[in-house]
């Protein structure tokens, strides 16, 4: 099945199979998507947390406003973003360029530099956002990856951040939910997994300069 294919077999699951739980080797195949995932300056602002603990689901049902995805998962991801990121975070990205790259600090010394006065002149809020947007492009990646490995998911914004947080104890690790992606196997009694998808034309949506 090619590319397309895929991404038309795919669909906002609205309701998965709870018995149906996915390989230890479909979830290292999105854990090792999310790791490679672009972001800015490739510093990595961003974390995910994997769980398939139905008593943790059970707790994030009520503050997703009681989305059945939540409980029927088979693991719930949850995209985070580090609410520290400076110049430590600047000099452990370079570090590790320097280790698995081989190359000196004469070929990345001048950039981390730059890194470091672009950072220092950021508002915390300016950060964060730039994490958040990043979040966004690790999503698309995860789903594109769903698609083509057959793994049915849902993204999701509706739930309420401060809650999440409480119950992952997500402050004490310096992260801030940003979005969910329970992911799993469709069931049958999702209608919504049979019907044809609502686009508009490409020529509506696609503009060739």
């Amino acid at each position: 099945m090619n590319i397309i294919d895929s991404l038309e077999w795919r669909y906002a699951c609205k309701f998965f199979d709870k018995d149906k739980k996915l390989s230890e080797s479909q979830i290292d195949t999105l854990k090792k998507a999310f790791n490679l995932t672009p972001t800015s300056f490739g510093l990595q602002p961003i974390k995910m947390l994997v769980f398939d603990n139905q008593e943790l689901k059970d707790k994030f049902f009520p503050h997703s406003f009681f989305q059945k995805q939540i409980t029927t998962c088979s693991h719930m991801l949850v995209l985070c973003i580090d609410t520290v990121v400076d110049e430590k975070t600047i000099d452990t990205y370079f570090d590790l360029e320097k280790e698995i790259r081989g190359v000196s600090e004469e070929v990345v010394g001048e950039f981390r530099g730059q890194l470091k006065d672009m950072y220092n002149n950021k508002s915390k809020q300016e950060i964060e956002q730039s994490s958040v947007f990043q979040t966004y492009i690790a999503l698309g990646n995860l789903m594109t990856v769903c698609a083509v490995e057959k793994i049915d998911a849902c993204p999701i914004e509706g739930f309420i951040p401060e809650k999440i947080d409480k119950i992952l104890n997500l402050k004490e690790k310096n992260l801030k939910s940003v979005l969910l992606l329970p992911v799993g196997i469709r069931t049958e009694e999702d209608i919504m997994s049979g019907m044809k998808k609502v686009r508009k034309p490409l020529k509506n949506i696609v503009i060739n300069i």
